[in-house]
């Protein structure tokens, strides 16, 4: 089997990126159809509308609804159709991005990804992650090739609450720990290949400068700075999680996110707050050294990333706990048998119910306060 290693054609990020915009947009389409968030369209759009039209492009915002269902992918199908649009930008976070993504791929014209949190790696990838209208996990909707443009403007992120920057690196935390899954067990990789030095290096990579330099974002974040600090993360948790995720494979971290999807109560968390508890699930799974789950559990704890089943909201006990468990190791998606070790339903509701002691046993020991996650989102 070949090695593949897949990329966005363009990868641009830094202070007022959006203002530069324009001319690589005219290079792929005239008549932009722009989806976005209600809140993430009004971050950019008074930069992004003169950008676009500095450069001859004309445009057609359409709001979008919330959702990546196949119910949301057929309503923007049918408007880019209308208004004959010959590119798609995806302004916005994760799920309005996937949605853009799949659009542009069934109308056949390229698409611009511009995120406005650093809250998940979903802008650089050839994939969309599909749901349910109820918020419930459906599929992995994989496309032919990656967004023809990605755009980062670090202002706009340092504009964001901090909760999104740290879920992003709850979402690259799983990066090299799937990745080495992954090599382990000889799993392809999502272009359905095997992985390069390369991708893997850089899944290390990402993990590493979250290591170094999480905590410092974090902190910048609650200020609205967009430090060097910032940077490094905004770009460890879009391109080089992003690349390290594709081009070496997703496993444990991501299947046990997509179980937690089937517990209403764990609705209110962002995708890489479920994705980091998923993460210390992975690791008793393989059974990994207690060095490395400590320094997890004190890289989370430290930056506000649940691990706990309280933190995400499962506060149920006796039979009725056991049975939620059961739910979600149940509702795991296939990537879990990406796994180098037996990642049976037993195994991974007591791979659950033992990262869970493992947070609590954290707390108790160092005297640490449980992170909060309030609201809807």
């Amino acid at each position: 089997m070949a090695q593949i290693m897949i990329a966005p054609s363009k990868y641009m990020q830094g202070p007022g990126a959006i203002r530069e915009v324009g001319p690589h947009v005219a290079a792929l389409g005239k008549n932009a159809v722009i989806l976005g968030s209600k809140s993430g369209f009004a971050s950019v759009q008074e930069d992004l509308e003169k950008a676009l039209a500095d450069a001859g492009v004309k445009f057609h915002y359409e709001r979008f609804m919330g959702e990546c269902s196949r119910k949301e992918i057929d309503r923007v199908n049918a408007v880019v159709k209308a208004h004959g649009g010959d590119v798609v930008l995806a302004v916005g976070g994760g799920k309005c991005i996937d949605a853009g993504k799949a659009v542009a791929h069934e109308n056949k014209i390229p698409v611009v990804v511009v995120p406005t949190i650093a809250s998940t790696d979903a802008p650089c990838s050839a994939l969309a992650v599909t749901y349910t209208d109820d918020h419930v996990f459906e599929s992995y909707y994989v496309l032919p090739q990656n967004p023809n443009l990605v755009v980062v403007d670090t202002e706009v992120i340092a504009r964001c609450p901090a909760r999104f920057l740290v879920s992003g690196m709850g979402d690259a935390l799983a990066t090299w720990f799937e990745a080495d899954a992954c090599r382990k067990s000889g799993a392809k990789n999502l272009p359905g290949g095997d992985s390069t030095e390369a991708a893997l290096a850089l899944a290390h990579l990402c993990y590493d400068l979250l290591m170094r330099f999480g905590r410092q974002a974090k902190a910048a974040a609650e200020m609205h700075a967009a430090t060097p600090a910032m940077n490094v993360i905004v770009e460890a948790n879009t391109l080089l999680s992003g690349l390290g995720f594709e081009s070496s494979g997703l496993a444990g971290a991501h299947a046990v996110h997509d179980g937690f999807t089937a517990l209403h109560e764990c609705h209110h968390l962002y995708h890489g707050e479920k994705v980091a508890f998923g993460t210390l699930t992975q690791l008793v799974l393989e059974n990994r050294e207690m060095e490395e789950i400590e320094e997890v559990l004190d890289f989370c704890t430290d930056v506000g990333l649940p691990v706990t089943l309280a933190e995400m909201g499962v506060t149920a006990t006796g039979k009725e706990l056991d049975d939620k468990i059961m739910m979600v190791a149940t509702s795991v998606s296939g990537m879990i048998n990406n796994e180098p070790c037996n990642a049976c339903v037993d195994n991974i509701a007591a791979s659950i119910k033992g990262a869970d002691a493992l947070g609590r046993a954290y707390f108790a020991r160092t005297g640490k306060k449980p992170a909060k996650f309030e609201g809807d989102h």
